[in-house]
């Protein structure tokens, strides 16, 4: 009789890295959109077009409303839901006019004292041949210049994807905030990989390795703030997840208010100065 030789058992399959599962969720097809915040949590919204140079950038929405009944700016960008939408607003992708013209709300909204709100789902900036031609780049420092310096309370919010400079260029704010599920990170996984391994089928090591996930960010001293989501990531329970975005932004616009300008100013300065600061030793 033959003896029963043990079959080698196949290799189990390894965990799916938790920043990828988290990765999948902020870029989840139902997950409410910046738009969806502003109509939600914003009334009266009233909408800026141009950025009195170009053009008006479908990607890119701000303009006044109010907020519990004070007047303020909100900026957003813009995703899209049908393919139509997405193709036109270059899959969320601002030009440097959307830049341009969130700016100009902003020295609007400083003008007027009124506070402003950003909100920031985007894998990045438009990279297209057009987009860098027009300045994207300088589109980009100069929003980071500039919003380091408006003398009103700012605070923005992640609410999907955080990408590179597309995104800091609407996050140089007073207060930072992330949803629970939202990534924030100077790169894709899938770039990171391209680049590091040469291979892009690695996203899931690389989504790891980048320490993008609310988390980690906010070890770093990325964000102020991580926001909780319903179980299973806003999509399942969109009302909800507007409530406690609420309750966040009214309680640090709050906090903000208790401050002067020069602190406000001072105090922003600061952070940004310390973010992800690290030493070695030999």
């Amino acid at each position: 009789m033959a003896e029963n030789i043990p079959q080698k058992s196949a290799a189990p399959h390894a965990p799916t890295p938790e920043a990828w599962i988290k990765t999948e969720l902020a870029r989840h097809p139902q997950r409410p959109y910046p738009m969806d915040y502003i109509e939600a949590l914003f009334t009266g919204f009233s909408e800026i077009h141009g950025d009195r140079r170009f053009a008006d950038d479908a990607a890119m929405t701000t303009g006044m409303a109010f907020f519990h009944g004070e007047p303020v700016l909100v900026v957003g960008n813009l995703k899209g839901r049908t393919l139509k939408e997405r193709v036109a607003r270059k899959f969320g992708s601002p030009d440097p006019e959307g830049y341009r013209k969130a700016l100009r709300a902003m020295k609007i909204a400083e003008k007027f004292g009124r506070p402003i709100f950003t909100f920031i789902d985007l894998a990045g900036a438009n990279p297209g041949l057009g987009a860098e031609e027009r300045g994207q780049g300088e589109a980009i420092a100069r929003n980071l210049l500039e919003m380091s310096r408006l003398r009103v309370p700012t605070i923005a919010t992640i609410t999907g994807e955080g990408g590179s400079g597309g995104a800091l260029a609407l996050a140089v704010t007073d207060r930072v905030l992330m949803l629970e599920n939202a990534i924030y990170s100077v790169i894709s996984p899938e770039g990171c990989a391209s680049i590091m391994w040469k291979d892009p089928s690695k996203k899931q090591q690389a989504a790891a390795a980048l320490r993008y996930t609310a988390t980690d960010v906010q070890k770093l001293g990325c964000v102020d703030d991580v926001i909780r989501e319903p179980e299973g990531g806003t999509q399942m329970d969109p009302a909800f997840a507007m409530e406690l975005v609420n309750e966040r932004l009214e309680r640090h616009l709050g906090d903000l208010r208790r401050l002067s300008i020069d602190e406000l100013l001072a105090a922003r300065y600061t952070k940004f100065r310390n973010i992800a600061q690290f030493y070695t030793t030999a």
